[in-house]
C-alpha cells in the first residue's frame, strides 16, 4: 500500500469510522505531533480523539484532495457538522516511516 493510500485509509477507520486502535496500525508510537493543542505520541493522539468522539459523534472529515510525493503526503479536507454542512477547512501534512504516520503538520480556516 502507497502513503496515499494508507493515510486515505487511516482517515476513514480513525477519524470517520471513530476507531482508535486504528492508530496502533497506521501511526508510530514516537509519533511527533506540531499541532500545539495534541500532546506527542501516537497514544496522546489515541486519547485525544476518544475525547472528541465521545463528545461529538457526529464528527466526520470529509477529504478534498489529496497529495503524495516521497515520503510526504499533504490532504486538504473540511470538518463537517451535525448538520452535514462544512465548517472548517484543514491541510493536513504527513511524514510517513516504514509505513506509518511518523510527523504531523496542520493548518486550519473557519468558513
Amino acid at each position: 500500500m502507497g502513503n496515499k493510500e494508507t493515510v486515505l485509509k487511516f482517515y476513514e477507520e480513525f477519524f470517520n469510522g471513530h476507531d482508535v486502535s486504528a492508530a496502533l496500525r497506521y501511526v508510530r508510537e514516537d509519533y511527533i505531533q506540531h499541532n500545539p493543542q495534541v500532546p506527542q505520541g501516537r497514544q496522546a493522539l489515541m486519547d485525544a480523539f476518544a475525547e472528541k468522539f465521545a463528545a461529538h459523534p457526529e464528527f466526520r472529515l470529509e477529504v478534498q484532495r489529496i497529495i503524495g510525493e516521497d515520503d510526504m503526503v499533504a490532504v486538504y479536507h473540511h470538518s463537517i457538522s451535525a448538520e452535514g454542512r462544512a465548517q472548517t477547512k484543514i491541510v493536513d501534512w504527513y511524514r510517513l516511516e516504514d509505513g506509518k504516520l511518523a510527523e504531523h503538520w496542520d493548518v486550519l480556516q473557519g468558513l
